[in-house]
Protein backbone atom coordinates (compact mmCIF):
# COMPACT_ATOMS: atom_id res chain seq x y z
CA UNK A 1 0.00 0.00 0.00
CA UNK A 2 1.41 3.38 -0.97
CA UNK A 3 1.67 6.31 1.41
CA UNK A 4 -0.90 8.25 -0.63
CA UNK A 5 -3.46 5.43 -0.33
CA UNK A 6 -2.87 5.12 3.42
CA UNK A 7 -3.31 8.85 3.99
CA UNK A 8 -6.52 8.89 1.91
CA UNK A 9 -7.82 5.93 3.91
CA UNK A 10 -7.13 7.78 7.18
CA UNK A 11 -8.89 10.90 5.88
CA UNK A 12 -11.94 8.85 4.86
CA UNK A 13 -12.17 7.35 8.37
CA UNK A 14 -11.81 10.76 10.05
CA UNK A 15 -14.53 12.26 7.84
CA UNK A 16 -16.91 9.47 8.85
CA UNK A 17 -16.21 9.98 12.55
CA UNK A 18 -16.71 13.75 12.62
CA UNK A 19 -19.92 13.92 10.61
CA UNK A 20 -22.07 16.56 12.24
CA UNK A 21 -25.70 17.49 11.88
CA UNK A 22 -26.81 21.11 11.56
CA UNK A 23 -29.79 23.25 12.47
CA UNK A 24 -30.54 25.52 9.53
CA UNK A 25 -32.70 28.57 10.20
CA UNK A 26 -34.75 29.90 7.27
CA UNK A 27 -36.02 33.40 6.64
CA UNK A 28 -39.71 34.20 7.08
CA UNK A 29 -41.85 37.32 6.98
CA UNK A 30 -43.36 36.76 10.41
CA UNK A 31 -40.72 36.92 13.13
CA UNK A 32 -38.94 40.08 14.26
CA UNK A 33 -35.18 40.38 14.53
CA UNK A 34 -35.51 40.65 18.30
CA UNK A 35 -37.52 37.44 18.55
CA UNK A 36 -35.03 35.55 16.37
CA UNK A 37 -32.07 36.90 18.34
CA UNK A 38 -33.65 36.10 21.71
CA UNK A 39 -34.55 32.59 20.51
CA UNK A 40 -31.03 31.86 19.30
CA UNK A 41 -29.56 33.06 22.59
CA UNK A 42 -31.98 30.95 24.65
CA UNK A 43 -32.11 27.79 22.54
CA UNK A 44 -28.72 27.61 20.81
CA UNK A 45 -26.62 29.24 23.54
CA UNK A 46 -25.47 32.00 21.18
CA UNK A 47 -23.85 35.18 22.38
CA UNK A 48 -25.66 38.38 21.47
CA UNK A 49 -23.16 38.98 18.64
CA UNK A 50 -23.57 35.45 17.24
CA UNK A 51 -27.34 35.72 17.32
CA UNK A 52 -27.32 39.12 15.62
CA UNK A 53 -24.98 37.86 12.89
CA UNK A 54 -27.11 34.77 12.26
CA UNK A 55 -30.31 36.83 12.14
CA UNK A 56 -28.72 39.17 9.61
CA UNK A 57 -27.48 36.28 7.46
CA UNK A 58 -30.90 34.63 7.53
CA UNK A 59 -32.53 37.91 6.51
CA UNK A 60 -30.20 38.62 3.58
CA UNK A 61 -29.18 35.12 2.45
CA UNK A 62 -32.43 33.28 3.20
CA UNK A 63 -30.92 30.74 5.58
CA UNK A 64 -28.04 30.15 7.96
CA UNK A 65 -26.62 27.24 9.94
CA UNK A 66 -27.14 28.25 13.56
CA UNK A 67 -25.85 25.18 15.40
CA UNK A 68 -23.95 22.01 14.51
CA UNK A 69 -23.26 18.90 16.51
CA UNK A 70 -24.67 15.51 17.37
CA UNK A 71 -28.24 14.68 16.42
CA UNK A 72 -29.29 13.88 19.99
CA UNK A 73 -28.25 17.37 21.12
CA UNK A 74 -29.70 19.23 18.14
CA UNK A 75 -33.11 17.55 17.85
CA UNK A 76 -34.62 19.10 21.01
CA UNK A 77 -33.10 22.48 20.13
CA UNK A 78 -34.62 22.40 16.65
CA UNK A 79 -37.98 21.38 18.10
CA UNK A 80 -37.84 24.32 20.50
CA UNK A 81 -37.07 26.76 17.67
CA UNK A 82 -40.08 25.39 15.78
CA UNK A 83 -42.27 25.79 18.88
CA UNK A 84 -41.15 29.41 19.06
CA UNK A 85 -42.47 29.92 15.53
CA UNK A 86 -39.15 29.96 13.69
CA UNK A 87 -38.55 28.12 10.42
CA UNK A 88 -35.80 25.63 11.17
CA UNK A 89 -34.72 22.21 9.95
CA UNK A 90 -32.27 19.60 11.16
CA UNK A 91 -29.95 18.29 8.45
Amino acid sequence: MSTKEKIQEEVDVLEQEVFQHEIVLHNDDVNTFDHVIDSLIDVCDHTLEQAEQCATLVHYKGKCTVKSGEYKDLEPRCSKLLQLGLSAELV
